[in-house]
């Protein structure tokens, strides 16, 4: 099986959060622009944990007991938002950053040539046209 990372964009109810998932190293990659830990969201936690179990299951992976539970999950340390409407955009900036340097393992402190405490505005609002452009060319809004 190729080497991958997928990424599962993630609502917790009224928060967007990005999950970058190499299943099969079973790392889980936490990016929250409001900081906050997985444990805050403990459904979410164990509906991915769940989704990897099988999928190690799948694989007929033979673990020990204590390997059952060697699911990584990383925090990242990425851009944090400065309001309570801006995650969805944020989120969609740390997938497009990610795959703009295609690799496969997410440093816990980001990527250095994307690394900063905030995104300005200028960087949300390139994401936002983006995202535009791109349901543009789908024809989505006709």
């Amino acid at each position: 099986m190729r080497r991958s990372c997928f990424f599962i964009p993630f609502n917790t109810g009224g928060h967007w959060l990005l999950l970058a998932i190499n299943p099969i190293r079973e790392i889980v990659y936490y990016l929250d622009s409001l900081g906050n830990d997985w444990t805050t969201y403990p459904d979410m936690k164990v509906l991915i944990d769940t989704v990897l179990q099988a999928f190690r299951a799948q694989r007929d992976i033979q673990t020990s007991r204590r390997g059952a539970n060697s699911i990584t999950w990383i925090k990242v340390a990425c851009p944090q938002q400065r309001n309570q409407i801006d995650c969805g955009y944020f989120m969609l900036r740390f997938m497009r950053d990610t795959l703009a340097l295609g690799r496969l393992k997410i440093p816990t402190d980001y990527f250095d040539e994307f690394k900063c405490a905030f995104y300005t505005k200028d960087q949300v609002d390139e994401i936002k046209e983006e995202w535009c452009q791109f349901m543009i060319k789908l024809n989505v809004c006709s």
